[in-house]
């Protein structure tokens, strides 16, 4: 039954200016340097990415969509085939453009869920607390506000139901490829035998429609990744000169990594506070992102690793994505 009333909660931001510091330097000083991606979301980098996400070159968004609003009953009734009440849990929930055409399935199924969105950005958490109560109404959400394990064992302490995790939009594709089985170990630890996951993976295709997605015409990829650097001057009081960067993506057809670097074009050094200088080559690059691509068979193969057992695939119309189910063992 659907509940009458929205519940809504958020919690605080985790990410202190002391955390952001350690990381920018420790990433800065590294050799290769390198900056992580989860800095990229602040609320100018939120509103960057929806532009990316509506741009005609990033094929991803519209792909997934595509899954999402004209499988949703499908999907439904997959889940409903394990269970009647549960929690829908979203790891980086983004705008629930794809996830809310779902959780309208489950309210006209009557199914009995909670809806926890978890996001980095508190922005994002405040914006669908006020967006999903008014698309959908009655919906019951309680939005978290954090890293994705720190907010799964929280919920612990909040519901003991059965979960179905979204994890969407192809972010399993930024962590390292070599990484991503004990990332999933890691995350199965924080599920119960029984629980599902709905896990999107951007599969390898026609190498130069991928690299345009990254390096769009428009430059709005650029954009996103300079705001990075923007936002390292403004919290941080660096003085990074953005024109003094380029953005480089590539792809590597045969392992599926396509990578964004940050390419200094001159020999430079930039000051971060009081702290220190960094210093750059000419030519010397910052990685900044890895977007995996994926066969389905590595995906079988990494739930199976994980200890998940596949359950259904879920392709776009044009085979191009695929989000595949799986079930904790």
């Amino acid at each position: 039954m659907n509940c009458p009333t929205a519940t809504t909660t958020t919690h605080s931001e985790p990410l202190t200016t002391d955390e952001f510091f350690h990381d920018v330097w420790r990433g800065l000083t590294a050799s290769p340097k390198y900056l992580q991606s989860k800095y990229f979301y602040d609320e100018v980098g939120d509103g960057i990415f929806q532009e990316i996400m509506a741009c005609p070159e990033y094929y991803l968004t519209n792909c997934e969509l595509d899954v999402f609003s004209n499988k949703r009953n499908e999907l439904a009734n997959t889940l409903l085939s394990y269970f009647r009440d549960f929690d829908v849990v979203e790891l980086g929930a983004g705008d629930a453009s794809k996830s809310i055409h779902l959780l309208d399935a489950l309210m006209k199924h009557e199914v009995d869920f909670t809806y926890y969105p978890i996001d980095i950005s508190k922005n994002i958490i405040t914006y669908l607390d006020k967006k999903l109560p008014a698309a959908l109404p009655g919906i019951k959400i309680h939005g978290l506000n954090g890293d994705y394990f720190d907010m799964l064992e929280e919920l612990k302490e909040i519901s003991t139901r059965n979960k179905v995790v979204l994890f969407l939009g192809s972010s399993i594709g930024n962590i390292q490829l070599e990484n991503t089985v004990d990332f999933l170990k890691e995350l199965k630890s924080h599920l119960l035998p029984g629980d599902l996951i709905l896990t999107g993976f951007d599969l390898k295709k026609d190498p130069s429609v991928i690299l345009a997605a990254y390096n769009d015409a428009g430059g709005i990829t650029r954009r996103f990744n300079m705001n990075l650097l923007q936002r390292i001057n403004n919290t941080l009081d660096a003085d990074f000169d953005l024109s003094q960067f380029a953005h480089r993506p590539v792809y590597n057809e045969q392992t599926g990594a396509c990578r964004s670097y940050l390419e200094s074009l001159k020999t430079q050094r930039v000051r971060i506070g009081e702290v220190g200088w960094i210093h750059f080559k000419e030519g010397e690059q910052i990685f900044m992102e890895i977007s995996q691509k994926y066969t389905v068979q590595q995906t079988d193969e990494f739930a199976l690793a994980a200890g998940f057992t596949p359950v259904r695939h879920f392709y776009d119309s044009k085979r191009w994505f695929l989000d595949s189910l799986w079930q904790c063992g």
